[in-house]
């Protein structure tokens, strides 16, 4: 039987993942590693992460990468991490507000200083993920929460925005209408749509000036609604010219 999901974008994601599953192999939190017993777990799901490669129970891989308090994140990091990528792909990780938050476990562990090996296999796993999820119709994870762990986690929005560029497709084109109708509340209001640790202000100003720019031509081949086309085109004005529109939402800030 063919697999519908055997594609390219697929191979690649699925290839990045074995990848991590070689380059963290035998990896363990620091034996000196420590957490409260009465919020975080027990001294023996603590034992758990200095044993290498044993797979960790949902609620406990939860606990673990959502704790910003490790002495060591990035040794913590780095050993569930192959399982973490798996459940982050199989839509089995659930944050308590989203995915940013995900991306702020990225940065406690300072991926992008690890050995060199390491950082590139964290990096191309994201953007493996991240194209698989641009070419998917019904992605596990949404395409806006993926960019917004992405975003954070590397610090930047230029390499995500520019392969959403580059996937011209209907599929990327309708996650991008999808996506911009949950942004424009935020981007009209001069707010970033995730919460970011840094540059929030440079984040949220490269990303409304992108979707002015590069939206309004795909989404009008799509059949995007007029007031969306209307939206998007009030994000790229500044001040009175945007809320004296006669297009203006009447939005509450």
């Amino acid at each position: 039987m063919t697999n519908p999901d055997d594609t390219p974008a697929r191979r690649r994601l699925d290839r990045a993942l074995d990848r991590l599953d070689v380059i963290f192999r035998g990896m363990t939190a620091r034996g000196d590693e420590n957490q409260c017993d009465c919020h975080w777990g027990t001294e023996e799901e603590l034992a758990r992460l200095m044993v290498p490669d044993l797979l960790l129970d949902p609620d406990l891989l939860h606990r673990t990468w959502d704790a910003p308090d490790w002495s060591d994140h990035g040794a913590v990091l780095r050993r569930i991490l192959p399982q973490f990528a798996r459940a982050l792909v199989g839509g089995r990780v659930e944050p308590m507000f989203g995915m940013d938050e995900v991306g702020r476990s990225f940065v406690r562990g300072d991926w992008q200083r690890w050995p060199t090996d390491q950082s590139e296999a964290v990096e191309e796993f994201l953007h493996a993920w991240w194209s698989h999820t641009l070419a998917e119709p019904d992605p596990t994870v949404p395409v806006h929460e993926v960019l917004a762990l992405c975003a954070v986690a590397s610090a930047t929005l230029g390499p995500w925005l520019g392969a959403w560029e580059a996937h011209e497709d209907h599929v990327a084109t309708r996650h991008l209408a999808d996506a911009a109708a949950r942004w424009e509340y935020s981007l009209l209001g001069d707010e970033l749509p995730w919460d970011s640790w840094e540059d929030e202000n440079a984040l949220c100003a490269e990303l409304a000036a992108w979707l002015v720019r590069h939206a309004p031509a795909r989404l009008r081949v799509l059949g995007a609604p007029e007031e969306l086309l209307h939206r998007i085109r009030l994000i790229g004005l500044t001040g009175p010219a945007r809320w004296e529109d006669p297009h203006w939402p009447d939005h509450r800030y």
